[in-house]
Order: C-alpha cells, then sequence, then structure tokens
C-alpha cells in the first residue's frame, strides 16, 4: 500500500482547472488521504460550495491515481468550509507571480480584534500598496477586482474567507 505522502506528492501536480499555476494541494483543497481496504479515499473541499470546477478536479485526481495504479476514490466534504489560511506559502507565491494578490490576512481573526477597515492589498506587479478596490467580484468568485494607483493596472485579488 502507497504512503499518503507519496499520494500527496502526486496530488501536488494537479494543477487547480481555473488558476493552472496552483495546484489542489498548494490550494489546500486536499484535506485528507485514507483507505479503505484496496480503495485510496481522497477527501477534498471545493473553495465554495458551488464551485464549477469540482468535477474536472475529481476527474484530475482519478486520472492521476489510476495512472499510478491506484484503486480510488474522491470523497467531498464541505465541513470545516475551505479557507484561504489553507493556501501554502508556495501556493502564495505561485499565485502572486502568476498576476493574483494572494490573500493579505488570515481568515480567522483569532485575536478577536474587530477589522473595520479592509485589508491592505498589495499589487502583484509593482508591489505597490496604494491599491483600491474596483468590484468584489472578480473572475470567479473567490476573487475581487483591484486596481494598483501606483502603476495603474488592474488585478486580482483572492479574497481571505
Amino acid at each position: 500500500m502507497i504512503d499518503a505522502n507519496t499520494i500527496m506528492q502526486w496530488l501536488d501536480k494537479v494543477p487547480d482547472p481555473e488558476i493552472p499555476v496552483i495546484s489542489l494541494v498548494d490550494l489546500g483543497i486536499v484535506r485528507a488521504i485514507d483507505w479503505k481496504d484496496d480503495t485510496c479515499v481522497v477527501t477534498i473541499t471545493p473553495t465554495y460550495s458551488g464551485c464549477p470546477a469540482m468535477f474536472e478536479m475529481e476527474q484530475s485526481i482519478l486520472k492521476v491515481l489510476k495512472e499510478n495504479d491506484i484503486k480510488a476514490e474522491v470523497k467531498v466534504s464541505l465541513s470545516p468550509a475551505w479557507s484561504t489560511d489553507w493556501l501554502s506559502e508556495k501556493g502564495r507565491e505561485a499565485l502572486k507571480n502568476y498576476g493574483i494578490a494572494p490573500p493579505s490576512e488570515q481568515a480567522i481573526d483569532i485575536s478577536g480584534i474587530s477589522r473595520r477597515a479592509g485589508p491592505v492589498v498589495a499589487c502583484p506587479l509593482c508591489h505597490a500598496t496604494n491599491t483600491r478596490v474596483v468590484s468584489q467580484f472578480g473572475s470567479t468568485p473567490c476573487k475581487a477586482l483591484y486596481r494598483c494607483m501606483a502603476c495603474g493596472e488592474p488585478f486580482d485579488y483572492f479574497k481571505a474567507h
């Protein structure tokens, strides 16, 4: 039986269908690897419960495991809800290099301090922090559209949630 670390390494090569520069592992979608008899059970949590890319993610996971002669099934778990806090540092860097600002704050604030102002979002292109939100809704539900006031370029911001 193959160990979970090996399977995670294989799944780390599976790109997110909507943002292909980040893997499902670095996005924090792959939550668990378990075995039920001779079947590998991969538990995933979508970024949103209605994520339109879920079918493609499931099929990509099954394909990689089949290519490695692993009988598998994908289980979807909505609880706990996915959080941007699950993004890996490698994933955050990949988003930034792709031109998408990664979340600049934790989604879950354990300090108990209430935030009144929005997050400080650095431009992924010029790194200036003089940016403003154009729309709370970007190219996908998990992103907002921002504009950098220093370089003038629009960019997506991966919203913390």
